[in-house]
C-alpha cells in the first residue's frame, strides 16, 4: 500500500493516479507538431531570403520550360488535394453513409503522397531560381508566405497523423490549413499565370 496525498491506495491504483494524464500527452503532441511546422516554415523563409536567386531552373523534367513545370505540377497537386478533402469528408461521414469502401483509405494516402511529390519540383524552382521576395508585388509576397505556410502545415500534419489519441478536431484543422495554403499558393501562381500570361503547353 502507498500513501498519496494522505490516502492509502493499492500499488495499481497509485500507478494510475501518478501516470501522466492523457490530455497532457495530447497537448504535448499538438505543441510538438506546431513547433515543427513553425520551424519548417521559418527555415524555408529564411533560406529563400538569404539565398541568391539564380533566375533559372535546373529541373524541367518532361516540360519545355521551368514555368510550364510549375503551373502544371501545381495544378496536379490541387487535383490530388481536392480528392484528399473529398475522401476525408467521406471518412468523417460528411459524404454519403459510412466510411466508404475499404480501398478508399489506401487511395487517400496515395493521393496525398502524389500531391506532395508534385509540390517538390515547384518549391525547388521557387526557392532556387526566385527566392523569397519580400518587396515588390503583393501577390509575390503572399505567394511566398503561403508556400512557407504550406510546407510548415504539411510537416505538422505528418506528425499528427502518426500520433494516437488526438482530439477529434486536430487532424481536420491541420488538413484544412494545409489545403487552404495550397489553394492560396495555386491562386497566386498557376491560376494567375493561366489568366494573366498564357495557357502553357508542355
Amino acid at each position: 500500500m502507498a500513501r498519496v496525498r494522505g490516502a492509502m491506495y493499492s500499488p495499481a491504483m497509485t500507478a494510475r493516479l501518478q501516470a501522466p494524464r492523457p490530455t497532457t500527452a495530447r497537448g504535448s503532441r499538438i505543441a510538438a507538431a506546431l513547433l515543427l511546422g513553425g520551424l519548417v516554415a521559418l527555415s524555408l523563409g529564411v533560406y529563400g531570403s538569404l539565398h541568391d536567386p539564380t533566375g533559372r531552373s535546373l529541373v524541367t523534367l518532361v516540360f519545355s520550360a521551368g514555368i510550364n513545370l510549375k503551373v502544371w505540377l501545381a495544378t496536379a497537386a490541387i487535383i490530388f488535394a481536392l480528392f484528399q478533402v473529398l475522401s476525408a469528408a467521406r471518412f468523417y461521414g460528411r459524404l454519403g453513409r459510412g466510411r466508404g469502401p475499404t480501398w478508399l483509405g489506401r487511395v487517400h494516402r496515395a493521393s496525398g503522397t502524389l500531391a506532395f511529390f508534385c509540390t517538390i519540383p515547384v518549391a525547388y524552382h521557387c526557392l532556387w531560381a526566385l527566392g523569397f521576395q519580400a518587396s515588390g508585388e503583393p501577390r509575390v509576397l503572399l505567394h511566398g508566405l503561403l508556400g512557407c505556410l504550406f510546407f510548415g502545415a504539411l510537416a505538422a500534419k505528418v506528425l499528427l497523423v502518426r500520433s494516437r489519441g488526438l482530439p477529434g478536431w486536430a487532424l481536420p484543422l491541420a488538413g484544412g490549413t494545409l489545403f487552404t495554403a495550397l489553394i492560396g499558393v495555386w491562386l497566386t501562381s498557376a491560376f494567375w499565370f493561366f489568366t494573366n500570361v498564357e495557357f502553357p503547353g508542355f
